[in-house]
């Protein structure tokens, strides 16, 4: 029982993590008031970060007043970033967090499987080979177990494999399948040392106009299957409609750019019944109870908190206390474990906004290291008359504790500075999924309390004791850091665990495109003050490394030393890593941090093993001078640098045919005929660049969305054509032609070590000026031939792909650096 209730509390407490404070206001306690009398749960169901339905989630959780929540089963890992240069499992940090950003808007809470994005896939037979479709579905089991939901939603169809991403078909499989396996006590025996079987009412399927191709066919559809209701609600405590709060949620997602106007009047959705107790009515909670009453001592319960909803002071919350006090006594004594835990943990929160209080434990620095002390300030203050006293705080894990035992009087600050050591065994503040690297299918999370958590338990906080008259209340607060940001102000931060030193590159891959020397520089990064010792790098077979070793030496926390080494690579072609140790006191040191920081998500630092690609290329090129116009993020300038390339980076606005005359080429960056307005007006100037000698490279764009449909000197038709399979076939349509024979002889093993994906949103249809040069397909399709388009245009020549080279570059995959070579060398 006690393992059960420690997974209850994991959780329940997930969101402690570095945020600015939640400040509930009268209106919003009240809320929350009303949450504590309904005792329904839904779980929304789909596959990545953006699937999911913010108007349903906010419906159910602010106007039904349920307990909901997603559950993705990826974390986007496999997408693009419209952001930044952050991909795989740095993007799916980054949109672990846009989902939790969202949730904070719309009132869900979140949850994950281990099932790793490894790109499109286009049948879910595919996606289930690929992950572990069994620890998959022991995972939406889990959650299912803990979260113990009354209503499932879907966000995709079961069945209809084929006709959307793999991944939306399997979510919605799985769940299916989750649904009668979760209440199995012969399925996932291991799970129940930890939880309970469950087994939810009923199970829909979320329709909507989008599955039936657009509105019009969506009118014409027949909706008996249907049940369907009104989440245009209007709320008055919020000064919003549900449809607003939706937007604002949605436009959480910025890394996929899904910015969202809102909208007010009727919103109707769609429900279809599909498994279990698939009651005909427009309320899906209706033949559940949701009331008190159905819980052994829940009656007296809900007797006092309707009376402390009618009874509600919005000039004074603090009124309510008695009562909530009365309630809490009585939630502690329920048999019922899970609505025990739930519920103490949402009255706490009333409790604690009603008083007006404010507990906090700032750390004086943003990280520290292991071993390190650390000067933690403590905080707190009582908002209202109702008598208080701060008796004791242990600050963990450590569990260091002092006893203030002093009255918190009505707006009287009390503040205290303590001081902590932090272990010498202390773990780095990581992903808890990243821990162990990742796989192709499934993240490694051997650790069952973990899985299904959005993000790592905060080890470090702070844990106050306050006495209510009689009634002792524990509230958690995770050590943070704040500091004044002269623009923004007041700004928190994650107190973190960071390594003595972080080990860094200056690139991720390094392409020696003859035998030889390079100079390569590794970054040493202190995480305290006087760190020193000396850094060596290691290789494979082949690779000469001068000198063995450098002393360094850093007197300043955060202050860091370049130290060079040569490298010399073998004659002949060859792939290797480069490793950096640091070495200090006896102990090595491996890793690199990487900080990642935006404005609408938390700062997050990455720890992870720091290693350098590097490639000897047997690789030629013609031309010199590259302008690259950058379109939604990617790193093909700083690759194209890597082969010897001089790149500068233009800004649409301001290229003329002039202006373009000097480079060699001009490369388009992935979907910039999407994301940059400029080139609208920039068509007839990269065409007359091209006519009049110059090579324009245009990467991927969708056909969605275009910012003008004349972009190609002929005509070209773009599509939803991909291949995923990074391994498929590639066959040669024109042998021939220079593209793949000048400067470098292009073969198929130039296609062998591709990741995620061939490539995506080729042309399926085009003029006979265009010479399609490969052909490629997945499994029982048809070939794809517009991978790469080259069109004679005057003097020069238009080159259309969709080959994923901004996936490979990253990767240091040779045949997409001699093949983009070629590219860039046609015509000199």
């Amino acid at each position: 029982m006690r393992k059960i209730l420690s997974i209850l509390c994991i959780f329940f407490l997930w969101n402690l993590n570095a945020q600015e404070p939640e400040k509930l206001n009268a209106s919003e306690i009240f809320q929350e008031i009303k949450k504590l009398n309904f005792l329904g749960s839904v779980l929304y169901i789909g596959a990545h970060p953006d699937d999911e339905n913010t108007r349903l989630i906010s419906y159910f959780s602010n106007e039904k007043n349920a307990r909901t929540a997603y559950l993705s089963l990826t974390r986007g890992d496999g997408g693009q970033n419209l952001i930044g240069p952050e991909l795989r499992e740095q993007l799916g940090l980054i949109r672990t967090h846009e989902l939790l950003a969202a949730r904070r808007i719309d009132g869900g809470e979140q949850f994950f499987t281990r099932a790793n994005d490894f790109g499109y896939s286009k049948t879910p037979e595919e996606t289930l080979q690929i992950w572990d479709k069994e620890k998959v579905l022991a995972d939406v089991v889990w959650i299912i177990r803990n979260f113990k939901p009354d209503v499932i939603i879907n966000r995709f169809d079961h069945r209809t494999a084929g006709s959307t991403h793999g991944h939306h078909t399997s979510s919605a499989l799985i769940s299916i399948e989750a649904f009668d396996a979760a209440a199995n006590p012969n399925r996932f025996k291991e799970q129940l040392e930890f939880t309970e079987t469950h087994q939810p009412k009923r199970t829909y399927f979320n329709t909507s106009p989008w599955f039936y191709g657009g509105d019009e066919a969506f009118e014409e559809a027949s909706k008996d299957r249907f049940i369907s209701f009104d989440t245009g609600v209007y709320f008055p405590l919020l000064g919003l409609s549900n449809p607003e709060i939706s937007s604002l949620s949605r436009s959480e997602h910025q890394s996929q750019g899904f910015g969202s106007t809102g909208s007010r009047g009727n919103q109707m959705e769609y429900l279809e019944p599909i498994k279990g107790d698939t009651i005909r009515s427009q309320d899906v909670f209706e033949g559940i109870d949701t009331s008190w009453s159905k819980l052994e001592g829940g009656n007296k319960i809900a007797e006092i908190l309707n009376q402390v909803e009618e009874n509600y002071n919005f000039q004074d919350p603090a009124a309510s206390l008695p009562k909530l006090l009365e309630a809490y006594k009585l939630i502690r004594e329920l048999p019922n474990e899970h609505w025990r835990e739930l519920k103490t943990k949402q009255i706490k929160n009333v409790i604690y906004a009603s008083a007006g209080l404010f507990l906090e434990a700032v750390a004086a620095e943003a990280s520290v290291t292991q071993k390190d002390s650390l000067q933690v300030n403590l905080e707190a203050i009582n908002r209202s008359d109702f008598p208080i006293e701060l008796t004791k705080v242990i600050i963990r894990p450590n569990n260091a504790e002092i006893q203030p035992e002093i009255k918190l009087q009505n707006n009287e600050d009390w503040q205290q500075e303590v001081s902590i050591k932090i272990s010498e065994n202390a773990e780095y503040t990581n992903p808890y999924w990243l821990k162990e690297g990742p796989g192709n299918g499934m993240y490694q999370v051997e650790e069952q309390k973990l899985i299904g958590l959005p993000e790592t338990p905060k080890n470090n906080s702070a844990v106050f004791f306050l006495k209510f008259k009689d009634i002792l209340l524990d509230f958690e607060k995770p050590i943070v850091y704040k500091f004044n940001d002269p623009v923004f102000g007041e700004t928190y931060q994650p107190f973190e665990i960071i390594p003595q030193v972080s080990l860094s590159f200056e690139d991720d891959v390094v392409i020696f495109e003859n035998d030889e020397p390079k100079n390569i520089s590794v970054k040493v990064t202190s995480g305290k003050a006087n760190v020193k010792g000396e850094v060596s790098l290691s290789a494979g077979k082949g690779w000469k490394i001068t000198p063995d070793n450098h002393r360094f030496q850093l007197q300043q926390k955060g202050s860091s030393a370049i130290i060079s080494f040569k490298i010399t690579p073998p004659k002949d072609q060859n792939e290797s890593f480069i490793t950096p140790t640091a070495t200090i006191d006896g102990r090595e040191f491996s890793d690199k941090l990487i900080t990642i920081d935006y404005k609408h998500i938390p700062k997050q630092n990455l720890v992870v093993p720091s290693k350098l690609k590097v490639a000897r290329l047997e690789i030629e090129k013609k031309g010199e001078l590259i302008g690259y116009i950058a379109g939604a993020g990617d790193v093909v300038p700083e690759s194209l640098e890597q082969i010897g390339y001089r790149v500068t980076k233009l800004n649409a606005a301001s290229i003329s045919q002039a202006s373009l005359q000097k480079y060699d080429a001009v490369v388009l960056g992935i979907r910039a005929l999407n994301t940059v307005e400029e080139l609208k007006y920039k068509q007839q100037a990269l065409l007359n660049y091209v006519k009049d000698g110059g090579n324009l490279i245009i990467q991927y764009n969708t056909n969605r969305g275009l910012v003008t449909e004349n972009f190609s000197p002929f005509p070209l038709e773009l599509s939803r054509d991909r291949v995923t399979d990074e391994s498929a076939e590639v066959r040669f349509l024109a042998e021939n032609h220079p593209i793949l024979n000048s400067p470098n002889k292009i073969t198929k093993n130039d296609f062998d070590n591709w990741v995620q994906e061939r490539g995506l949103y080729f042309p399926d249809s085009w003029s006979e000026e265009f010479t399609p040069v490969l052909s490629m397909n997945d499994k029982g399709e048809s070939a794809k031939n517009g991978s790469l388009m080259v069109a004679k245009y005057g003097d020069g020549y238009f080159i259309y792909t969709g080959l994923s080279f901004f996936r490979q570059f990253p990767e240091g995959v040779p045949g997409a650096y001699r093949l983009f070579a070629n590219m860039i060398s046609i015509g000199k």
